[in-house]
């Protein structure tokens, strides 16, 4: 029962901290594909204030 409590906290702590890492990196303008925008179609959407 512990084991499974645990589990799940570190789980929804790792989701949390992928899901706030893409935030800030939103926020700052930067790329969540990590190919760049040059060439990107969806690159206004992506940018969007």
């Amino acid at each position: 029962m512990i084991a499974t409590i645990v589990i799940t906290v570190l789980i929804a702590a790792a989701v949390a901290a992928i899901i706030i890492n893409g935030y800030r990196k939103r926020k700052n303008g930067q790329s969540g594909c990590g190919c760049g925008c040059s060439g990107c179609a969806m690159s206004e959407e992506c940018h969007k204030k």
